[in-house]
């Protein structure tokens, strides 16, 4: 049988890398089909180097005992697509399983997770010389005028997109001038192929809302006593990045970045941020809900780890060999 790749999904916060690692633990000591696990990072924000406080990566201590794959893989600034995820960890996959090792695929960026499981339309790569051209013309004219103009082109897209979207707006825009044919038309031609063999899905979603909230507060708290502002600082100092990038849009250094550009005072930052990431996470929570073939845990349970277990060994007949 094939191993299966555990997809181990959930909000910002929830505990999805603590019941990672306890996994990985477990396989560790035996007891399973698996000579081990690979640890495989499904996160938008930990594939930039030098962003590491305000993404929670793990310590560089706990990540050469448990290593992940797609992080730190890119500089801020270059951008990175759900169809260059879906090539890196198709073949991350394929190693693990390879090597009789199961993979687990950890994180929150729904879109990377379905991109890996359904497979994609045929987009183009990005072209840094188009994107860069049309980067300057929404700074001249503005975003909202690039919305309307890819609403003439794209009305389907253009309702899907928001006109303070500079990136997807600039996508949009770019698949349109280097194919000739819409995203919509794009999106709505054969896939390619998604992940081949069983899948199982486990999401995490806490049961008390409340609870959650206080988490992310208390968590954006320890990131700024670790640093964060700082490691924002540094960023901004290297003078090559600006606030459209994919790497500073990312929840709480877009709102770090606004309050070093004086938009706002650090205080301010700081409760936006934290809002920004509480909006994130009911995000999360509603793709997660919609998911077919959903394990939901309760990651607070103590049972958490052995039912996942019990729900991989059941998968594809009962053993990943």
């Amino acid at each position: 049988m094939t191993i299966p790749a555990l997809f181990l999904m959930g909000p910002t916060a929830s505990g999805k890398t603590s019941l990672a690692l306890a996994l990985a633990d477990a396989v560790a000591r035996g007891g399973t089909p698996w000579s081990g696990v690979d640890l495989i990072s499904v996160d938008s924000a930990q594939i930039y180097r030098g962003m590491d406080i305000g993404t929670a990566k793990l310590p560089r201590e706990v990540l050469s005992t448990y290593p992940h794959g797609l992080i730190d893989i890119l500089d801020p600034a270059q951008s990175y697509s759900a169809a260059q995820f879906r090539h890196d960890a198709l073949a991350l996959v394929a190693t693990a399983r390879a090597a009789h090792r199961l993979p687990i695929l950890v994180g929150g960026t729904g879109l990377y997770f379905r991109a890996l499981e359904n497979g994609l339309s045929d987009l183009p790569v990005a072209d840094a010389a188009l994107r860069e051209q049309l980067g300057a013309q929404g700074a001249a004219l503005g975003w909202p005028a690039m919305h309307a103009e890819l609403a003439r082109i794209d009305a389907t897209a253009a309702n899907q997109i928001k006109p303070n979207d500079p990136q997807r707006i600039l996508r949009a825009l770019e698949i349109h001038t280097l194919t000739g044919r819409t995203r919509s038309e794009h999106w709505a031609a054969p896939k390619s192929d998604g992940l081949a063999g069983p899948i199982v899905k486990v999401g995490l979603l806490p049961p008390d809302r409340a609870a959650l909230h206080a988490a992310i507060a208390e968590r954006f708290h320890a990131m700024m006593d670790a640093g964060f502002h700082d490691e924002v600082r540094a960023l901004k100092a290297r003078g090559d990045l600006h606030a459209d990038l994919p790497s500073i849009r990312a929840v709480g250094y877009r709102q770090l970045w606004e309050h070093l550009s004086g938009a706002c005072s650090l205080s301010v930052a700081i409760e936006r941020g934290i809002i920004a990431t509480r909006q994130y996470a009911k995000r999360q929570i509603t793709w997660l809900r919609s998911e077919p073939s959903l394990v939901l845990i309760d990651p607070r349970m103590a049972n958490a780890v052995q039912d996942t277990l019990l729900k991989l060994h059941s998968s594809a007949g009962g053993v990943g060999t």
